[in-house]
């Protein structure tokens, strides 16, 4: 067990499989959020299943200890690199055809949906969920006073704001980026490298990605584009 958290290998698979599991977690929430494009009204009705109840609580926190889990190993790693390579890394700047660019960029790349992601918890999670959990049946947004659970009064709120529409477009292309290269890693890490099948686990990654990014940028879109019509 000791070898699972003190090998490179046992880290990578610590890291792919926390990593999977967020990855899960976005499918379920760019699904979830497609639904206040339909219909507003019950994108309100799942957050409000989904607001303090027992399960959604143990979600939060096992999810929690996945996303620390994920970047503890990740800080790991990029500095075990950092101490194995030692003055080597300083000596060329030739990078073999077979390494990407996101393989080359994945700890900036992972910084960016670090800090989208703390964005995102300090306008949603903190100003819904937990403010149920703190007793608070309504919380200020702008001028107005909701509902912990309207969530689709924030997401019309947040954006129609053009800053941060750009700044979760910004987001999403580093989590793109992240998952791409991230959903095959991960499942070479655990054997399947073969030259038959990688090529093929990263052009599935790559649609993977596309669509939850897609999913989740149609969503901001359309909002900020009914804000604007609103306007006039």
């Amino acid at each position: 067990m000791n070898n699972v958290f003190t090998s490179s290998i046992g880290k990578k698979l610590i890291m792919s499989i926390t990593g999977a599991c967020l990855v899960l977690f976005l499918l379920f929430h760019m699904s979830m959020n497609i639904v206040a494009i339909v219909k507003p009204e019950w994108y309100d009705s799942i957050c409000a299943f989904l607001g303090v109840n027992w399960y959604a609580i143990i979600g939060t926190l096992v999810l929690a200890g996945g996303f620390g889990l994920h970047i503890l190993f990740a800080l790991i790693l990029t500095l075990y690199n950092r101490k194995a390579r030692g003055n080597n890394r300083y000596l060329t700047t030739a990078v073999p055809k077979q390494v990407s660019w996101a393989s080359q960029n994945m700890f900036v790349i992972g910084l960016i949906v670090a800090l989208g992601l703390l964005l995102h918890f300090s306008q949603f999670w903190y100003k819904m969920q937990f403010a149920e959990l703190m007793g608070n049946h309504e919380v200020r947004l702008g001028e107005a006073t909701v509902s912990p659970t309207q969530g689709s009064a924030f997401i019309a709120y947040y954006f129609s704001n053009i800053l941060f529409v750009v700044a979760y477009l910004v987001w999403l292309a580093a989590l793109w980026f992240h998952i791409s290269h991230g959903f095959w890693s991960a499942l070479q890490t655990i054997g399947l490298n073969n030259e038959k099948w990688l090529p093929r686990l990263k052009f599935a990654a790559k649609i993977f990605a596309t669509l939850i990014c897609l999913g989740f940028a149609a969503v901001i879109i359309t909002f900020y584009i009914k804000s604007l019509l609103n306007c006039c």
